[in-house]
C-alpha cells in the first residue's frame, strides 16, 4: 500500500494479458483484434491501457473521439486508431496528419467531407458505419447506394478502409432473431459496397458479445471492450460455459477514522440510517466526486481484511461511513477494497439497477493508477 494515497486503483496486468490471450485464441489468426479504449479505457486509464495493449500486440485501438485519439498520438502510440464516435469537421485535417481513422455514418457527414476535400490535400482514411437495426449511428441500407455513389467521386481524397456495424443484443436469447436480422443486413451492406467498387474492406460487426456467442460475425476484425477488462457484456446466452475472464481493476481506499456510536443514533446526511445496535463506524475518504455512486447509499458493501462491511447512511461527496462492528481488529490506515475481483462492478450495478459499464467508466480519471502483477515489465502507469 502506498502511504501517500487516500485512494488508488490497481491495474492487474497479468489479468489483462490473460484476457487478451483468451480473445486471441477465440478468433482466427486472420482476424484482427481491436481494443476498445474509449472513455478513459472504461476507467482503466486511456494512455496507459493503450500502451499496455500495444505491448501485448493489439492490431487496432478504438476510441470515442478524435480528442482521445490525439492524446494517444501525443503519447507516442503508433497503432492504428479508429474513432468510433462522431468527429467534428474542424478535426479532419488533424486526422490526416496524425493518421487517425474516422467513422463516417451519415449523409450529413458526407456533405462535410465533400466540402473538405475541395480545399484540402491528403488522404483521409475512413470506416463506414452501417445502421443494421440498432438505430443509433450509421447509414440506413436505403441511404447506402447514394452514399457510395458520392464516395466514388472522392476516391482520390478518401480511402475507405473498412465497413462496420454494431449488434444491439448479441448475448440475449430473446433477441436471437433480431441479431440474425442485423447480421443479414450487414452482409447486404457488404455486398452493396463491393458492387460499388469498394472491395477488400476490413469488415467488423462483433464486440465482446458477438465474439463470444456468434462466431460467424467475427469477419476480419473484432472490437473487444468489456471482455478485455474482465467482464461479460450481460445477457442470458452466457449461461453456457462461462469464459474464464479476470477483472483487471481493483479500487482501494483506507480507513481514515473510527468511532463508537450507540444504538439508536442516526447517521449521515438527512439521517437516512438508524443504528440498531451499539456500533463501530469507520470513515472512508472517498465519495461520489471520486465516482462512487450516490445511489449506493445504505446498500453497498466493501471489503476489509477479506470481510464484508456495510455502507451506512448517504454517500457523501468525499466520504463514506462503514459499519465495522464485526471486524474487530481493523484500525485507521487499513486498506479497503471498494471494487475488484471479489467485489465486482456487476454486483454494485445490480444494486442500483444500472450496468457495470457505468460503474467502471464513472470512476474519476484523476485517481492514481498503480500497476500490479507486472508480467510484461511495464512501468508507465501513473
Amino acid at each position: 500500500m502506498n502511504k501517500s494515497l487516500r485512494t488508488w486503483i490497481e491495474i492487474d496486468t497479468k489479468a489483462l494479458a490473460h484476457n487478451y490471450h483468451f480473445f486471441r485464441k477465440k478468433i482466427s489468426s486472420k482476424t484482427k483484434l481491436l481494443a476498445v479504449t474509449k472513455s478513459n479505457a472504461y476507467g482503466h486509464s486511456l494512455v496507459d491501457y493503450a500502451k499496455l495493449m500495444s505491448r501485448l500486440g493489439i492490431d487496432y485501438l478504438g476510441v470515442d473521439s478524435i480528442v482521445e485519439a490525439l492524446k494517444l498520438r501525443q503519447n507516442k502510440i503508433t497503432k492504428p486508431i479508429l474513432v468510433l464516435g462522431y468527429t467534428l469537421p474542424v478535426f479532419y485535417n488533424q486526422a490526416i496528419k496524425q493518421k487517425i481513422i474516422l467513422s463516417i455514418s451519415s449523409l450529413e457527414q458526407l456533405n462535410h467531407l465533400e466540402k473538405f476535400t475541395k480545399t484540402k490535400k491528403g488522404l483521409l482514411k475512413i470506416h463506414l458505419k452501417i445502421d443494421t437495426g440498432m438505430h443509433r449511428q450509421g447509414f440506413l441500407l436505403a441511404d447506402l447506394p447514394e452514399a457510395l455513389t458520392r464516395l466514388t467521386k472522392l476516391k482520390t481524397k478518401i480511402k475507405i478502409e473498412g465497413i462496420y456495424s454494431h449488434l444491439a443484443a448479441p448475448a440475449e436469447a430473446k433477441y436471437k432473431s433480431a441479431t440474425k436480422k442485423q447480421i443479414a443486413n450487414f452482409e447486404t451492406a457488404i455486398r452493396l459496397t463491393s458492387e460499388a467498387g469498394f472491395s477488400k474492406l476490413i469488415r467488423h460487426l462483433s464486440a465482446t458479445g458477438g465474439t463470444l456467442y456468434w462466431p460467424k460475425t467475427h469477419f476480419d476484425l473484432v472490437r473487444i471492450g468489456i471482455g478485455l477488462y474482465g467482464y461479460l457484456p450481460g445477457g442470458n446466452l452466457q449461461t453456457k460455459k462461462l469464459p474464464n475472464l479476470k477483472p483487471v481493476l481493483t479500487w482501494k481506499t483506507i480507513i481514515s477514522e473510527i468511532k463508537n456510536v450507540p444504538k439508536g443514533e442516526r447517521i449521515g446526511y438527512s439521517f437516512t440510517a438508524k443504528l440498531k445496535r451499539n456500533s463501530r463506524l469507520a470513515i472512508l475518504p472517498i465519495g461520489y466526486w471520486h465516482g462512487y455512486p450516490r445511489l449506493l447509499s445504505d446498500q453497498a458493501e466493501v471489503l476489509i481484511q477479506g470481510k464484508r462491511a456495510k455502507l451506512i447512511g448517504r454517500v457523501s461527496m468525499d466520504m463514506l461511513i462503514i459499519d465495522v462492528t464485526d471486524i474487530k481488529n481493523c484500525q485507521v490506515g487499513d486498506e479497503v477494497i471498494l471494487l475488484g475481483p471479489k467485489l465486482k462492478a456487476t454486483e454494485l450495478a445490480d444494486k442500483i439497477k444500472t450496468t457495470h459499464y457505468e460503474i467502471l467508466t464513472r470512476i474519476n480519471p484523476l485517481i492514481k493508477k498503480i500497476m500490479c502483477n507486472d508480467r510484461l515489465k511495464i512501468n508507465y502507469f501513473s
